[in-house]
């Protein structure tokens, strides 16, 4: 197991905000040994939106994935630590909540697949890129 000390951007969707399981999902991620480097809560608006999920333009689910992620307010953190990409995924679960382990957040928390509650980077440079999409070097802490 390699000891790769790594950062990896996690934002909470819209449905965290509603079901109120914000702290709850925040919680989890404290709890599995995360450091919190930046954090910032806004509203996403459909062109922001449509410029971070540019990768999925063309497929049949991303014009319901940016009307779900600019309904309402996201909060975006930097997560730091060992392996914290693959780890972080691991720990939000697959992206239907109804197939994912029921101890993940987006088992526990999330109701549909349109309803999924996280998204975290899939990849080093994914997570470099959006990182840099939401916060400038200076926003975060070390």
């Amino acid at each position: 197991m390699s000891h790769d000390m790594q950062r990896t951007l996690m934002f909470l969707k819209p449905d965290t905000f509603e079901t109120r399981n914000v702290g709850r999902v925040i919680e989890q991620i404290e709890a599995h040994g995360f450091k919190v480097l930046a954090m910032r809560m806004f509203k996403l608006d459909q062109d922001i939106a449509g410029r971070f999920y540019a990768v999925h333009k063309g497929k049949p689910f991303f014009e319901d994935l940016v009307r779900y992620v600019s309904r309402g307010p996201v909060l975006a953190l930097v997560l730091y630590g060992e392996n914290a990409i693959f780890r972080v995924r691991e720990m939000m679960g697959t992206t239907d909540p109804k197939k994912a382990d029921s101890t993940s957040i987006r088992g526990r928390f999330g109701s549909s697949l349109d309803n999924n509650v996280v998204h975290g980077s899939d990849g080093v440079e994914t997570a470099k890129e959006e990182i840099a999409f939401f916060f400038s070097e200076k926003e975060i802490l070390s």
